[in-house]
This record gives structure tokens, C-alpha cells and sequence, in this order.
């Protein structure tokens, strides 16, 4: 599990780099995220919880070993895309969802984090939709798909 890191102290002026000009001893990045990377639930370990009345109406059925094989293959091809793309600004993963019609956008951590959600517990945490993303930020999975092949492909050839 992450430990935690403290916040940089905010007194100080700022950088002009988004974050406090600090000794760089001082700045550590807060970052709180749960094990499987997906952000904390607000009502965690409230009796109230809201969310408690859909576990009773909606039971997850385990995942068959197909299935099972499957989202393993998605988080393996999911972690290329990361490893090549994050360095390169690009922010996350955009699907577009059946359900409605619209394009839905997931950083790196939240799409790894609703991976890694499937793969342990079958469903993903509830979460916010993204905050005014930049689309030109985000790439689809099969634009992913085909930038890293190419990449591949090239080395290949070398």
C-alpha cells in the first residue's frame, strides 16, 4: 500500500511551475490513492453509505477463467499504452460508452485502477466523471493499440 506523502507547504510563493517553490527536500507530490489506485471513497466505512443498497440489488457474479484471461490481457496491453504515451503528455484513455452515447475519459491511474477493480473484486468503484478533460489530452484504446504496434513494429525492423 502507498504511504503517505505530505503536501507541500503552501506558505512559500509559488514557482510558477504549479506547485510551491520549496526546497526540493520539502516537496513530496500528495498523492492519496487506495491499493488498486482508484480514488478514496467518500463514504468509506460509513453505515450510511448511499451506494450500500445497490450491493444488495446488484451481486457481482465472479469472473469466468475466460474472462479472467481476458482483462489480464487488456491491464498487460493497458500498461504498454502507459508506458509509451504517459511520457509523451498524453493524459488517458477515451471510450466512448454504448450505455450513452458519449466519450467518457480516464486518466492513467483511474483506467488502471478500474482494471485492476475487475480483476479483484469483478466491478469498478463509483467515481466522477472527469472534470472538463482536454479530448485532445486523452487517446482511444484502439489509437493506443496502433501507436504502440508501430513502435514495436520499428524496433523490429532495426
Amino acid at each position: 500500500m502507498p504511504r503517505s506523502r505530505r503536501a507541500p507547504r503552501l506558505s512559500h510563493a509559488p514557482s510558477g511551475r504549479g506547485r510551491p517553490a520549496t526546497r526540493r527536500a520539502d516537496w513530496l507530490p500528495l498523492r492519496v490513492v487506495t491499493p488498486d489506485l482508484g480514488p478514496l471513497d467518500p463514504f468509506l466505512g460509513d453505515p450510511d453509505d448511499p451506494a450500500a443498497m445497490l450491493d444488495e440489488l446488484d451481486p457481482t457474479e465472479p469472473l469466468t477463467d475466460e474472462e479472467r484471461a481476458e482483462l489480464e490481457s487488456d491491464l498487460d496491453e493497458f500498461m504498454g499504452f502507459r508506458r509509451e504515451l504517459e511520457p509523451l503528455d498524453i493524459d488517458g484513455i477515451c471510450i466512448d460508452c454504448e450505455d450513452c452515447g458519449e466519450p467518457h475519459y480516464f486518466g492513467w491511474d483511474l483506467m488502471e485502477g478500474n482494471l485492476r477493480n475487475l480483476l479483484g473484486q469483478g466491478q469498478v468503484n463509483i467515481h466522477e466523471p472527469a472534470f472538463a478533460p482536454d479530448p485532445a489530452a486523452f487517446v482511444s484504446w484502439d489509437y493506443a493499440r496502433g501507436y504502440t504496434d508501430a513502435l514495436h513494429a520499428a524496433a523490429r525492423r532495426r
